[in-house]
């Protein structure tokens, strides 16, 4: 016997659009709502997929990019209230209205977080949705067209996770505010640790994207399906130009698509009630959510991930299982360094064939934004359901490889209540952990820990540090844009090399010994 109460996932939608021409009638709100539409219908729930959705009591959406980067924001409006809208259109009455705070980690965060509420009587029904309309969004831009995304369902949304920025003052006061320079500072950290040279670790990173880009070659919903080589992914090219050094194009998340995915959650005791089949019921063994020290410069080390690993513990003995007994993962993939981390941290080694992405990961199957995890969990069900009785773990990351959940699916039943263990006391541990001391005023004699070199489209821009200053060994942040220098810090072994740092029109500014 099942316990009534335990949760399980029935329902699961995915849309990728590489064709339609944008709309007014497809916006955000309304492509999460066809993707809930479709995640309804997956349930083959007796009384319809319909009548499914006016039991729904609890909805949450994933923050979308436009209400959080200026560089991403829409000229053609939006919901002020997107978990009511889509509660609108599926005509859903919901007690539990959510919006996210910005964090990859936040589908699974919410998975995790209806389960409890769900084990406890406290939710019947919930929806995880979100959606992304860059390529839209973009299109629509350039045409010149009249959309219109503006309404005003009324209220206001609970907002969850986690608001602070992920990077700190200091960090901003040298322009280090992004993904795309945060990963690769660490990527060069990896670097350093494996103490490998930039071409065998640009040709390791090329075989690890490529396990990536395979999946993605064979899966219909994937973006980018050309199935690209190692040799594709480590050589610069026009189609693979600089991003920021040490990525190109290719190993960066590919995030102007147009995809939604939602999935739905309920307990046993309601799939029975429903008329939901048992063999589309999928269940959380497993899960963990916690954060690793929040700025990237204060952390003690940059090429390690305790709360990675510590969630995979958790979620794995949650279960009573081992990192052997997992068939499929789906790690976090934003950028090779990411991946690199966890599975270092969870335990899989570099030729475990089993897979690391069931979708195809965030630079060829796409990268939506908040929402990449909800299409890896529905993705992970439809392994889990195709291999009844397997094990599949994701893993989910928010901001700089800083906030993370996992989960841990299978269709066998949970044995017993469903209880995890309070998150807090896995997070009383990693805030116990050391930070290293990052000095706001350097001056003199360092060395580089880690770097990067941003690049434009005529070429490099700006060189980005993260230092230790001679002596005390506190750690400091830096950049440089002179031509001569940038140029040589891509011909030259850049880790360990001695500089000198010091101010200059109010930020730290090194040289090259």
């Amino acid at each position: 016997m099942i316990d009534p109460r335990t949760p399980v996932l029935i329902g699961c939608g995915q849309i990728t659009d590489t064709t339609g021409a944008p709309s007014s009638e497809r916006s955000r709100v309304a492509f999460c709502a066809e993707a809930a539409t479709l995640a309804l219908a997956d349930t083959r729930a007796s009384i319809g997929g319909h009548a499914l959705g006016h039991e729904i009591d609890a909805i949450a959406v994933m923050e979308f990019f436009s209400d959080i980067s200026p560089r991403f924001a829409s000229p053609f409006g939006r919901s002020s209230n997107p978990p009511q809208s889509v509660a609108d259109r599926l005509h859903a009455a919901p007690r539990q209205l959510l919006y996210s705070h910005s964090g990859g980690n936040m589908p699974q965060y919410l998975v995790n977080r209806f389960a409890e509420e769900i084990a406890r009587g406290e939710t019947e029904l919930a929806l995880i949705c979100g959606a992304e309309l860059l390529r839209s969004t973009q299109n629509a831009r350039k045409a010149g067209l009249a959309i219109d995304w503006n309404e005003d369902p009324g209220g206001e949304p609970e907002r969850v996770g986690d608001r602070r920025f992920g990077f700190s003052d200091e960090e901003s006061r040298h322009e280090l505010r992004a993904a795309i320079h945060f990963y690769p500072l660490l990527e060069n950290a990896i670097r350093g640790g494996l103490k490998r040279d930039v071409a065998s670790h640009m040709t390791a990173m090329g075989r690890l994207f490529e396990r990536l880009a395979k999946v993605a070659r064979d899966n219909p919903l994937a973006t980018r399906r050309k199935g690209y080589s190692a040799g594709d992914l480590a050589t610069i090219s026009d189609d693979n130009r600089w991003i920021c050094f040490p990525y190109p194009r290719l190993m960066n998340a590919n995030a102007i698509i147009d995809q939604a995915a939602a999935v739905l959650m309920t307990s046993v005791e309601k799939a029975r009630a429903w008329g939901i089949p048992p063999e589309r019921w999928v269940f959380l063994h497993g899960c963990a959510d916690g954060t690793d020290t929040w700025v990237v410069s204060e952390r003690e080390r940059l090429d390690v991930s305790p709360a990675i690993r510590g969630c995979a513990r958790l979620a794995l003995d949650m279960a009573g299982k081992t990192v052997t007994d997992v068939a499929a993962f789906d790690l976090y993939s934003c950028f090779p360094s990411a991946v690199e981390v966890a599975m270092t941290e969870i335990g899989l080694a570099e030729g475990d064939p089993r897979p690391i992405s069931v979708t195809g990961g965030l630079p060829f199957f796409g990268g939506p934004g908040n929402n990449y995890v909800t299409h890896s969990i529905a993705e992970m069900m439809n392994v889990v359901r195709a291999r009844p009785g397997s094990f599949g773990m994701l893993t989910a990351n928010g901001n700089y490889l800083t906030k993370h959940s996992a989960g841990l699916y299978s269709t066998t039943p949970v044995a017993g209540p469903w209880r995890r263990e309070d998150p807090k006391k896995l997070q009383a541990e990693l805030d116990a952990r050391p930070k290293r001391r990052v000095d706001t005023a350097p001056a003199g004699a360092g060395s580089i820990e880690t770097y990067c070199v941003a690049y434009g489209k005529d070429g490099p821009e700006k060189a980005y540090v993260l230092g230790r200053l001679d002596g005390s060994e506190d750690r400091f942040v830096a950049m440089a844009n002179e031509p001569a220098l940038l140029a040589d810090m891509m011909t030259r072994e850049q880790l360990g090399r001695r500089i000198t740092v010091g101010p200059r029109d109010g930020r730290n500014v090194f040289t090259l010994a």
